[in-house]
C-alpha cells in the first residue's frame, strides 16, 4: 500500500516516490485503482477520507458536473447519528460497486435506448417524445382536429367575416 504523508503546511508527500504530490496526483491514484493511505505526519492518523472528500469537493466546484446534488447531500447528512447510518453506508458502498461492475452494460443499454451517445441526438429524441405526448392531449390542428373543432372554427371565421362586412357597410354609408 502506498503511503502519503500530510504535513502541517498542507503538503502531501509520497513516501514511495520521495516527492511532494498534489490533489490531482492523488486523484490519478484513485482513477488508476492504486491502494493508498494518507497519514498525518505527526500523529500517524488516517486522513484518507478527508483528502478524498476534498477531491470530491474540488471536482464539484470546478464545474466537472454535479454528482452529489444538494438534495442528495442533505439526505446523506440526515443519516449521520441515525441508527441506520451503518446500514446506509454499506448500502451505498454495495450499490456503487454493483453500478461500476455493470457500468459498461448500463452504458450500452442507455445508448441503445437513446441512440448515439451524442447529447443533441438524445435531446432531439426526448423533444420528439414530449411532442408526441403533448399531441395526444392537445387539439390536433395538424390534421384539422375533430369535426366539432372544425365546425367551431368555421363558425368563428364566419362571425369574423360578417363583422368585417358590417363594419365596411357602416363606413360606406357615412
Amino acid at each position: 500500500m502506498r503511503i502519503l504523508r500530510k504535513y502541517t503546511n498542507r503538503r502531501l508527500y509520497d513516501t514511495s516516490r520521495s516527492c511532494y504530490v498534489t490533489l490531482e496526483d492523488v486523484k490519478q491514484l484513485v482513477l488508476s485503482g492504486e491502494n493508498f493511505q494518507v497519514q498525518d505526519s505527526k500523529t500517524g492518523n488516517d486522513l484518507t477520507r478527508n483528502i478524498l472528500l476534498q477531491i470530491i469537493s474540488e471536482q464539484e466546484a470546478d464545474g466537472h458536473g454535479t454528482l452529489l446534488t444538494n438534495q442528495v447531500l442533505q439526505q446523506l447528512i440526515r443519516f449521520y447519528g441515525d441508527s441506520m447510518q451503518g446500514m446506509m453506508s454499506q448500502y451505498l458502498e454495495q450499490s456503487i460497486a454493483a453500478f461500476l461492475e455493470h457500468q459498461d452494460r448500463i452504458r450500452e443499454q442507455m445508448q441503445s435506448m437513446m441512440g448515439a451517445a451524442n447529447p443533441l441526438t438524445m435531446m432531439g429524441r426526448i423533444a420528439d417524445q414530449n411532442m408526441a405526448v403533448w399531441n395526444m392531449f392537445a387539439p390536433r390542428a395538424a390534421d384539422g382536429g375533430s369535426e366539432q373543432e372544425q365546425e367551431e372554427s368555421q363558425a368563428s371565421s364566419e362571425v369574423e367575416e360578417k363583422t368585417e362586412d358590417d363594419d365596411a357597410a357602416t363606413k360606406a354609408s357615412r
